[in-house]
């Protein structure tokens, strides 16, 4: 717990479920030193991250090894969104120039209208952070749309509503 301001702010900690094809990965070291809980299986999609809790699946792919089994990674792609209605595809390169915007040009048309929502991302840190903010988010804790219903439903407004 850190303080700040006076207020002891509690730390957002999740359970993650990795495939156990990331447990070297950079990622898995970062989220294992912010203190979630990270649980490894084979039955998951290689690259796949999970948080149940939240119920959005990440499936990190490498722009490099990618661009060499495009038709192969099209057909992981179709099965992971098969089984996962909140999906994130995470398109991780040092710099994304014309070869990873075609690809992920490429991507976004066949899955067109599906559930998959693509991330270009450089690094594991950037890659760990935008994870736990999208996953805090739709956990309801920290939730935009919860935290909004909470404020309008305590405002005076609301309170003068009930009392009418």
């Amino acid at each position: 717990m850190a303080e700040s301001g006076g207020q002891e702010k509690a730390r957002w900690i999740t359970t993650v479920i990795m495939s156990t094809a990331l447990q070297n990965h950079e990622i898995a070291a970062s989220l294992q030193s912010q203190h979630h809980r990270v649980r490894y299986s084979d039955s998951v999609e290689n690259g796949s991250l999970i948080f149940s809790l939240s119920g959005i699946a990440f499936l990190l792919a490498d722009t490099q090894e990618l661009l060499m089994t495009e038709d192969l990674f099209l057909d992981r792609i179709e099965k992971f969104i098969n089984i996962h209605r909140n999906s994130f595809l995470l398109l991780l390169a040092a710099l994304h120039g014309p070869k990873e915007w075609n690809i992920m040009f490429r991507i976004q048309k066949r899955f067109l209208g599906s559930n998959l929502q693509i991330i270009p991302v450089h690094n594991a840190s950037e890659t760990v952070r935008l994870m736990l903010t999208i996953a805090k988010h739709r956990s309801g804790k920290g939730s935009w749309s919860h935290s909004g219903f909470q404020d309008k439903h305590e405002s005076s407004v609301w309170q003068n509503h009930q009392k009418s």
